[in-house]
């Protein structure tokens, strides 16, 4: 995923959420066949989508489950920083094996996710890179043992 700019939040009507949704069930789903959902032709379906991605509200990717792609290594690592932190996670989401930055409040400022093909290459990454960026004052890495859920189907309001 991209990294994500400051935008307004977008006003969706009830046709674009019906689209949404149905694209959250289903990814695949054909634009004629949502369009039967919602009433609209294939064609404007087609144009909805396209402005709803253009606009960011959402985006179409294909899931991917890493232990079948050869990364058999998930962790969330929490990161403490001392002074600014945009430029600390601009510099983690530039990083290939990273798939996720967040600022939070709390004990971490950062956590990030990270996919690794091995504990080796999850080492390397926390000690060579991440612990090296300038700003970076304390890591805590939570080693992946077993997803239990992950879902991408939450509604719209």
């Amino acid at each position: 995923m991209a990294r994500k700019q400051e935008r307004a939040r977008a006003v969706l009507d009830d046709v674009a959420k019906a689209i949404i949704e149905q694209l959250q069930q289903d990814g695949r789903r054909s634009y004629a066949a949502i369009g039967k959902e919602v009433g609209l032709s294939e064609a404007a379906v087609r144009q909805r989508v396209q402005r709803l991605i253009e606009s960011g509200v959402m985006q179409v990717v294909a899931v991917t489950d890493p232990l079948q792609l050869g990364f058999a290594r998930q962790a969330m690592v929490g990161i403490e920083v001392s002074g600014a932190l945009e430029p600390v996670a601009d510099a983690l989401a530039d990083m290939d094996e990273v798939d996720y930055v967040v600022i939070t409040a709390g004990t971490f400022d950062l956590l990030v996710e990270v996919v690794c093909e091995s504990d080796e290459h999850l080492l390397t990454l926390i000690s060579e890179k991440i612990r090296r960026i300038q700003g970076v004052s304390r890591t805590e890495t939570f080693m992946y043992l077993k997803l239990r859920k992950q879902t991408y189907s939450w509604g719209v309001r």
